[in-house]
């Protein structure tokens, strides 16, 4: 068990946690949510013993194993892959070591025989025989090839370091798992690969994640950090999030009577722990949300910014974007080619690709920020296409423009009461309407090329990553407002909730030629008949 007793975090003035007391207890996965700022990675490094609190204490059961998703890709360059992995269980490690030294050396003693059988003795409790195996096995599960298994780490490229790191805190089933951003980097399969693991995971594991599909897959328990506090509830994230909005919608109407509302939320609590598909959890084997107390249930704080997108410059026709023979290469390698479709109007795309310079190109060709390009596309007369790029540099870098001069320009209305109104609603308020755009951060970028596109006003989207930086709230409101939009949209997201709820249809880029089905995505993701067509169009490559 982890206990937190009376903790608090102070730097200065700034107050992040203030006497907070809390237990994580084993055969939990507990999701560290919070809008950005509030220290939920400062949190998991208190518990770790890499931040020291301004008081209280964190308390932790005798001999249990801690491990820590690290952050540092260079902390294991000049050894070996396999062994990195293996790193993770320091005592196992350590002890394989120090057998290997007494091995090796050339004045063998008796002393050193006795040692060897005692550290043979514990090796063989730690199952230390099968440390290599189930390093190699953990290390193929999250995409890392054999062939790699016995290079450097320094040999691998960044994504490929991720993954080792991410084995390395899997490794030999620690006691406490701290996870931050575990899904950074992954594909979609070893995400949800890692989502099963975790889902199955009988120690403490606390996790902190923008991915919402993957937080309601694996977490029994959210720990909501708000106005220095954190509390604990029971169930994954869509349920913290949608009975937080009833009981805050409940709150406003003060007219209705207190036994309706209570009814509502029952009925609404006994709906979802009995839909047991929301997520592969292992919510109904805990039978956790059974446990579930109305007067545990508060309403959120959390302030979500209004990303609407329907006041379009005009209706669409019917004729929207006409693709034919599609091309684009890069180094003398395809991207893509021969992709040809015709676009609906109202559909909402998803558009995939293997390699993500793919997506990035069509996106630029369709927008015209790229000219050199194999086939032809043409837009219909009136189709108004608005795009939020996946590098947004060129809008802020060198800009020493105010925010509110910034986006006056995107704007047909150009009074600054109404300039502020829409920033105040984006969650730019007060003097952050002020601030330059060279020292804006990732997120705040994206709320502006949000709040750009909103002002533009274009009846189709285009976009690229869109959920990049943004925090849990900001997403939410990003997959609300494509949602309700009424026009069409191509986008492209590694959001496994924001494709699954919004595209009604699915491209896929390859090097030799296009998959274009009209179904949901996790059901194309799991067609046979799709996987059968990447399978070869993909051969070629393999």
């Amino acid at each position: 068990m982890i206990s937190i007793n009376n903790l608090s975090l102070r730097y200065g003035k700034r107050v992040l946690f203030e006497d907070v007391n809390l237990a994580f207890t084993e055969g939990k996965c507990y999701g560290i949510i919070g809008a950005n700022g509030a220290g939920k990675s400062t949190f998991l490094k208190i518990i770790s013993g890499e931040i020291d609190p301004t008081t209280g204490k964190v308390e932790i059961t005798k001999d249990m194993r801690m491990s820590v998703l690290k952050q540092n890709r260079y902390e294991f360059e000049e050894v070996p892959v396999l062994e990195t992995v293996i790193r993770g269980n320091s005592k196992l490690y350590d002890i394989m070591k120090a057998k290997d030294d007494i091995y090796a050396k050339a004045d063998f003693t008796e002393e050193d025989g006795i040692r060897a059988g005692e550290l043979e003795g514990l090796f063989a409790e730690m199952d230390g025989w099968n440390a290599e195996s189930d390093a190699a096995t953990l290390l193929s599960n999250l995409g890392i090839k054999e062939e790699f298994h016995n290079k450097l780490v320094k040999e691998l490229d960044g994504n490929q370091k991720v993954r080792v790191l991410l084995a390395q805190a899997l490794y030999g089933h620690p006691d406490i798992l701290l996870l931050d951003e575990p899904t950074n980097d992954l594909d979609l399969e070893t995400i949800s690969w890692l989502e099963d693991f975790l889902a199955d995971y009988d120690k403490i594991v606390l996790v902190v994640s923008h991915d919402r599909h993957f937080l309601d897959a694996v977490c029994t328990h959210v720990a909501d950090i708000d106005f220095g506090k954190i509390t604990i509830f029971t169930g994954n994230y869509t349920f913290w999030y949608e009975s937080s909005q009833l009981l805050l919608k409940q709150r406003s109407e003060s007219n209705r009577k207190a036994e309706d509302k209570i009814a509502e939320l029952k009925e609404f609590i006994a709906r979802f722990s009995a839909n047991a598909s929301k997520s592969k959890q292992a919510t109904s084997r805990k039978k956790a949300l059974d446990k579930i107390k109305l007067e545990d249930m508060t309403a959120s704080n959390r302030k979500y910014p209004a990303i609407l997108f329907n006041n379009q410059v005009r209706d669409a026709g019917d004729q929207v974007l006409e693709v034919k023979k599609l091309g684009k290469s890069q180094h003398g390698e395809a991207l893509f080619k021969d992709i040809s479709f015709d676009l609906k109007r109202g559909q909402k795309i998803a558009v995939l690709s293997d390699n993500s310079l793919a997506t990035t190109a069509f996106y630029q060709i369709l927008s015209g920020e790229e000219k050199q390009f194999d086939g032809e596309f043409r837009w219909g007369v009136t189709i108004t296409p608005t795009y939020l790029p996946n590098d947004n540099t060129k809008y802020f870098a060198g800009n020493d423009d105010n925010l509110i001069d910034w986006l006056r320009q995107y704007s047909e209305e150009k009074d600054e009461t109404f300039i502020r109104g829409f920033l105040g609603r984006m969650l730019f308020s007060g003097e952050e309407t002020l601030k330059k755009c060279s020292v804006l951060s990732g997120g705040e970028k994206i709320r502006c090329m949000l709040s750009r596109m909103m002002m533009l006003k274009g009846n189709v989207l285009l976009m690229d990553e869109p959920t990049n930086h943004l925090d849990l709230e900001s997403i939410t409101a990003l997959n609300n407002g494509m949602k309700d939009f009424k026009g069409t949209i191509l986008f492209t997201t590694r959001d496994h909730e924001l494709a699954e709820t919004v595209a009604d249809r699915v491209l896929e880029l390859t090097p030799n030629g296009l998959i274009d089905r009209e179904m949901e995505f996790d059901e194309y993701l799991k067609d046979e008949k799709v996987k059968a067509v990447k399978a070869e169009l993909y051969g070629e490559l393999v």
